[in-house]
């Protein structure tokens, strides 16, 4: 089980990467391992919550998920 600070670690590795290859951040995450041979299945468990709403909103927007209705605030 990944500790809280690896999380944080792997959030702020991705979101960067993901900003310098101008890409989304699922294929930042693909390359990521792809480059250091951290399988996908270990990646899954070290993405936070924060980083998966970030993922759930760039697929909704290029439509390769339905939107999920939210509650306007």
């Amino acid at each position: 089980m990944p500790t809280k600070e690896e999380i944080k670690d792997f959030s702020f590795l991705v979101e960067n990467l993901s900003r310098e290859l101008k890409c989304d951040l699922m294929d930042a995450i693909l390359d990521h391992c792809e480059t250091t041979g951290l399988e996908v299945e270990v990646a899954a468990t070290l993405i936070s919550p924060t980083l998966k709403a970030k993922i759930r909103d760039q697929a909704e927007a290029n439509n390769q998920i339905r939107k999920t209705n939210r509650l306007p605030l």
